[in-house]
């Protein structure tokens, strides 16, 4: 009976680490808000132009433009409207091949993929004109850099100039500061605002551990609904609270982020269907009062990049970003994910490698769980070394099951063996492996990391095929028959750990158990490579630790 369960416990805790991450580590989605629990926002959402154009198409149409060049990014800024909409990643490429195209990230409004942010003002008061997205501002700059801002400005001939103030650093972070002065006779009130508007059907990676869509942090709690929750209502409003707010892919993040001292009232809206989808995200400050003769300014800000976690740190530093490490989806075992991706980062920076990183944090974890292991090992090896005695129990009880349990367990009792210890180290392993396989899905750190060999990208599994004789043969097998050489090797070094272990007395148990090492290196082909290499390297580690530990108990054994 202690064997069947020991069977069931160990089938259930291996399920739960390969299958079960999917369930405990979704995004935390909030339940969508009506608008009659919030403050609706009362500026229009963007209206993004008619699809007509490709990307390339949309910007070679002709239109004032300012360029933007830094360290990091390349694109322009459309004086029509003063939309962002123009930007590629430098450092990113589509593939490990360098000379693969850089990422594309914001495009027009008149193309098939627009995805632009803008800032402007409302207003309450009656006969106001303000700029609006076909408004042309105008400038004597040609050029957006770090060490070069830019102005724009357009005056509404009603005795309002407005004015854009717009510079980036060297990463993916705009400041704008808009600016109105007010030369006429009459007092008026306005009200900052923020919009980010994307075209096209949503997309996602399909996973549970990862949130794609609406994302933003709102008195310090994440909000993060879905583009379900958003059609079900067409708008969803979010808290009234200083925060900042965007849209998040696997790797990539625009965010609004207006001042994080201030409250502010924001939403979410979708329109049209299929490709002609519109998400747009926006935001409005509680109105400011203009007299005449004054002028008033709001600073805010404009993330448009790569979500590297040490840079999203440095902003929630600098500029005050409440939590913008969020826009990172670490999932439930954020306080365990965090630390483990800093850790593989710093092992990185000394080993100049990923992937060594990982064996290193691996032979880490090791030493810290090194008492458990032993003692858990040491348990084994005694349940082993007591496999002829419980033999003989089941030969000699083999019509009374109830005596067989009784007897078993008084033989556990005297030589003070408890059979549940060898699951010890596989429960302790189950919350590492989740964040380990987080850090290595989510982090665009990892994103095509290379490890030696064939691995040129740890985020990916092994490209290799043992059906195709690891490349030999010019054959490109469909993914179900991609089962490269590290999900091998790891199936190798599972079943070499199992050999170590106490057997099933029964049969049919020990049969199936034979089968784990077939079933898991078959699950595994279709996960990071990373994690495999984690996986194997981690089970070998375990084998040298097992081997010598129950060799020491079984030589004790044998002098008792």
């Amino acid at each position: 009976m202690s064997e069947n369960k020991n069977l069931l416990i160990a089938i259930f805790l291996c399920m739960l680490i390969m299958v079960g991450f999917q369930y405990f580590m979704p995004s935390s989605t909030p339940t969508p808000q009506t608008t009659a629990q919030k403050t609706p926002v009362q500026s229009t959402p963007a209206v993004v132009a008619p699809k007509k154009l490709t990307r390339n198409q949309a910007l070679a149409t002709p239109s004032k433009r300012i360029a933007i060049k830094s360290g990091s990014v390349r694109g322009s800024i459309n004086l029509e409207g003063a939309r962002l909409d123009d930007l590629t990643l430098t450092r990113y490429h589509e593939t490990v091949d360098p000379k693969s195209p850089e990422i594309p990230l914001l495009s027009p409004a008149n193309s098939t993929s627009a995805y632009y942010a803008a800032f402007t003002w409302g207003t309450t008061t009656p006969g106001t004109l303000l700029p609006t997205e076909t408004t042309v501002w105008e400038t004597t700059d040609a050029l957006l850099t770090p060490e070069t801002p830019i102005i724009l400005s357009w005056d509404n001939g009603q005795g309002l100039l407005f004015q854009q103030l717009i510079s980036v650093d060297d990463n993916y972070m705009f400041t704008i500061t808009q600016k109105v002065t007010n030369t006429g006779l009459t007092a008026l009130s306005l009200t900052p605002q923020g919009t980010l508007a994307r075209r096209g059907k949503p997309q996602s990676s399909g996973f549970f551990i990862l949130h794609e869509g609406p994302v933003g942090v709102f008195d310090g709690k994440l909000n993060d609904p879905s583009y379900d929750d958003i059609a079900k209502t067409g708008t969803l409003n979010n808290p009234k609270a200083p925060g900042w707010l965007g849209l998040t892919d696997k790797y990539w993040l625009t965010a609004l982020v207006p001042d994080p001292a201030l409250p502010v009232t924001s939403s979410y809206t979708r329109q049209g269907t299929e490709d002609e989808t519109v998400i747009t995200a926006l935001y409005q400050r509680d109105p400011l009062a203009l007299a005449p003769q004054q002028t008033i300014e709001v600073t805010n800000h404009f993330f448009a990049g790569a979500k590297v976690l040490r840079l999203l740190d440095g902003y929630q530093e600098t500029l005050g970003i409440n939590h913008f490490d969020l826009a990172v989806d670490f999932g439930w075992f954020y306080f365990l994910t965090k630390p483990i991706f800093y850790v593989l980062e710093f092992l990185k920076g000394f080993l100049g490698n990923f992937g060594l990183a990982i064996l290193a944090l691996t032979v880490l974890l090791k030493l810290a769980f090194f008492p458990l292991a032993n003692k858990s090992y040491a348990s084994m090896g005694r349940m082993k070394a007591l496999q002829p005695e419980i033999t003989r129990l089941r030969e000699r009880y083999a019509d009374d099951r109830m005596k067989i349990n009784e007897k078993t367990m008084e033989l556990y009792k005297r030589e003070k063996v408890n059979p549940l210890a060898g699951c010890l180290p596989m429960i302790v392993q189950i919350p590492v492996f989740f964040a380990l396989y987080k850090v290595l899905f989510v982090s665009i750190e990892m994103r095509q990391a290379p490890f030696y060999g064939w691995i040129h990208d740890l985020s990916a599994p092994d490209p290799t095929t043992v059906f195709n004789l690891f490349g030999l043969i010019p054959w490109d097998p469909p993914s179900f028959l991609m089962l490269g050489a590290w999900p091998l090797i790891m199936g190798l070094t599972m079943f070499l750990q199992q050999k170590l272990s106490p057997p099933p007395a029964d049969p049919a148990q020990a049969k199936m158990f034979l089968l784990m090492p077939v079933f898991f290196t078959y699950l595994l082909a279709s996960f990071p490579a990373g994690l495999v290499i984690y996986w194997a390297w981690n089970n070998a580690l375990s084998i040298t630790q097992q081997w010598f530990i129950m060799k020491r108990a079984g030589l004790k054994k044998g002098k008792a």
